[in-house]
């Protein structure tokens, strides 16, 4: 039995967590997932299993795709998503991280489950935690999240699911689930203490997601994609490779591609990486249809791409006025995608010297992602503001800034080349060159709310804002700046505690 503490005015009030069918709130609940935490990631399928097995295997009652991949997971997940809604189809979809409430994570059509549900289905699932870490250890909080979810897509009676992995792939708790399709995006370097040092290694761990009788999708290239041919060869799993569609146009709003018998389709997400996205998209959803799993008409396709809706990736706002960007390139290939992203949008935004608000977690190749986005032209005139969201992961912002500083000056960006690719980059696109340019300046503000003021105040003048380098503090900007009814932040859980094991 397990005992979660929650302070009230007369002192602490114990809520049971037991097979009695006592039941939590939603604050509660949510506390005692994250309190999980604290067992850190303990990679295996063993409780997972274990888990859903108690539950009386609800993982079993609806089909779908499984994606991994280093990059481009929540692109494909999106895309194919409003494809299978258009076409009228209940789509179960795991999103993750969450930006402003851990409900997310877990979502039907597009829609976060609501509080009470998420909440009934956790003291569900939290009641039977104690017998499985008899047997298997202590269940992670992913772990439990995996089970909720599934457990309430069964309940909820979906008719398929589009499911992103956690982390790598083989032991990632979603892999306890064989969908049918398994999808493999793209394999950079990510999580190298886990996975492994070299894109092979990664590889084997994201591929081993594809099972005997899975059709599976990769978007892959070079070594990747060796392992990933290898994978399938082994057991028998027919594989489809995609390259990424031609690209044919981009604007403010989103991009065009050449998408095989559908032609011209014009996508709803920024970013010209998003070409590769779209065509693994497209192709997942032909393997579903080759798989019995689910039917998208090309007009559904077209529907779909044209109206996704994938929050806080190169997300473009207007507050008061001024462009802010969002996105949360926490990766070096994110981070190079992002900047090719800024010198494309550069012509569709507003004039005038751009702010990059900047954080960056401390287990991060900080390095990586600062010499990517240091090499977009359009920042190299920049004001960067360092930043920190709260969490404790987050390398510190002073150190932040002087780790800008320092690749900056090695790239030569701020001194050497940032104006003239600037002016290069102008004149390719047929558009005057900013006349502000001049060498990035960086500094440190530690509270993102600060930052943000600050991005924004009218002194900055009214060039676009960029809010980067980690969807903590991408979730933390967009619950100041966005007022989504469907995406209301969580309640602050300072005032939880758990009581002691």
């Amino acid at each position: 039995m397990r005992l979660l503490r929650r302070r009230t005015d007369e002192g602490l009030t114990p809520t049971r967590i037991d097979r009695s069918g006592a039941t939590l709130g939603y604050p509660e609940a949510l506390a005692a997932l994250e309190s999980r935490g604290r067992f850190g990631i303990h990679l295996g399928l063993s409780r997972t299993r274990a888990l859903l097995a108690a539950l009386g295997n609800p993982e079993r009652s609806f089909r779908g795709a499984l994606i991994a991949g280093t990059n481009g997971k929540g692109s494909v997940l999106a895309l194919v998503g409003a494809a299978l809604q258009a076409a009228g189809y209940r789509t179960g979809e795991t999103p993750k991280p969450h930006l402003v409430t851990y409900r997310e994570r877990l979502q039907i059509d597009g829609v976060a489950v609501d509080p009470e549900t998420f909440a009934r289905v956790a003291a569900e699932v939290l009641a039977l935690a104690d017998r499985v870490a008899r047997r298997h250890g202590e269940p992670t909080e992913f772990e439990l999240l995996t089970a909720i979810t599934f457990r309430w897509f069964a309940e909820a009676g979906v008719d398929l699911a589009v499911v992103e992995v956690g982390l790598g792939g083989r032991l990632d708790a979603t892999h306890a689930w064989d969908g049918g399709v398994a999808v493999v995006t793209n394999v950079s370097l990510d999580h190298m203490e886990r996975l492994g040092s070299t894109v092979e290694a990664i590889a084997r761990e994201k591929a081993a997601i594809i099972m005997r009788g899975d059709l599976a999708v990769t978007g892959a290239w070079g070594g990747a994609l060796d392992v990933i041919e290898r994978r399938s060869r082994r057991v028998a799993a027919p594989l489809t490779v995609t390259p990424p569609a031609p690209l044919r146009g981009l604007d403010r709003d989103g991009i065009e591609v050449e998408l095989g018998r559908l032609g011209l389709v014009r996508v709803r997400l920024r970013g010209r990486h998003q070409a590769a996205n779209t065509a693994v998209a497209d192709a997942t959803l032909d393997a579903l249809e080759a798989a019995g799993i689910a039917r998208v008409p090309d007009a559904a396709r077209r529907a779909g791409y044209a109206a996704v809706r994938w929050p806080g990736r190169l997300e473009l706002l207007s507050v008061e006025g001024r462009d802010v960007l969002l996105d949360g390139a926490h990766n070096p290939a994110g981070a190079a995608a992002l900047a090719d992203a800024l010198d494309d949008l550069a012509p569709f935004l507003a004039p005038g010297r751009p702010t990059l608000v900047l954080a960056i977690m401390a287990d991060k190749d900080v390095d990586g992602v600062v010499g990517a986005l240091a090499g977009a032209a359009l920042l190299a005139d920049a004001r960067v503001i360092c930043t920190a969201p709260a969490g404790g992961r987050a390398l510190p912002p002073e150190q932040l800034a002087a780790r800008w500083a320092a690749v900056a000056a090695q790239r030569g960006v701020a001194d050497q080349r940032g104006v003239a690719d600037q002016r290069e980059v102008a004149d390719q696109r047929g558009v005057a060159a900013r006349p502000e340019a001049r060498a990035a300046t960086v500094e440190a503000i530690a509270d993102p709310r600060a930052a943000l003021d600050a991005a924004l105040a009218s002194g900055s003048g009214p060039g676009p804002v960029i809010v980067a380098g980690s969807l903590y503090l991408v979730g933390a900007a967009r619950a100041i700046l966005v007022a989504d009814p469907h995406l209301v932040p969580d309640p602050p859980l300072a005032t939880l505690e758990t009581a002691p094991r």
